[in-house]
């Protein structure tokens, strides 16, 4: 019994706390950034959306309503509601012209029982879409309805960010995370929002600390 305290000592409790701390840093470390430069949205559409000093959660959301719908209520169940008090958070979800009536129902629904102030649906023609998305420089394609089964992380200085050591990517890349899944959005998405969240409101204490110094 000894023996087996000693060994538990010397070999366990530090592979134990090596695990630890490393999870620590990964929660708190920057998010990546895989792309920059993303086009605004303020730039193509009339509207009072823009990613620029937003948090933003981007969508393509296509124009058939049996594959959007599902997408649109697991992000909006898993993410948005978990968000939508914060500062700087907002939804965009990208959608075809042409397609207003469709959504109009479905965003009643979302109505009933969510807060939708910090939704905004954006409707575009096809080419415009095409162009908003290539800008996010991501290796995705949308499909012939313009739908895109992934969500994106746009932060305030309209880059694009994601993982660079995801275990579930062939390259370790995640620059969207699948609507489709509710684990991957709360257990990625909702994690990456936080790491966000972190270091904006530690780059406000380090502020704080520079202006009481002068």
């Amino acid at each position: 019994m000894k023996k087996f305290w000693v060994l538990f000592s010397l070999f366990i409790l530090p592979l134990v706390f090596y695990i630890f701390l490393s999870k620590g840093i990964y929660k708190y470390a920057n998010l990546p950034i895989l792309s920059e430069n993303v086009m605004d949205v303020s730039e193509l559409t009339k509207g009072n959306a823009s990613f620029l000093n937003h948090i933003s959660v981007v969508c393509f959301l296509g124009n058939d309503m049996n594959t959007a719908k599902g997408s649109l209520f697991n992000l909006n169940q898993t993410i948005y509601k978990r968000y939508a008090e914060k500062i700087y958070f907002q939804a965009v979800a990208i959608i075809p012209e042409g397609s207003e009536e469709d959504y109009k129902k479905a965003i009643e629904e979302l109505s009933a029982f969510t807060n939708v102030s910090k939704w905004h649906f954006i409707y575009l023609d096809k080419t415009t879409i095409g162009t908003l998305f290539n800008s996010f420089q991501t290796p995705f394609e949308l499909n012939e309805n313009l739908y895109s089964e992934n969500a994106f992380i746009i932060d305030k200085e309209l880059r694009l960010r994601g993982r660079k050591d995801d275990e579930d990517t062939e390259d370790g890349k995640l620059f969207g995370y699948n609507m489709k899944s509710v684990a991957v959005l709360k257990n990625k998405m909702k994690d990456d929002i936080d790491i966000i969240y972190y270091q904006l409101k530690k780059s406000a204490e380090k502020e704080q600390r520079r202006k009481r110094e002068i």
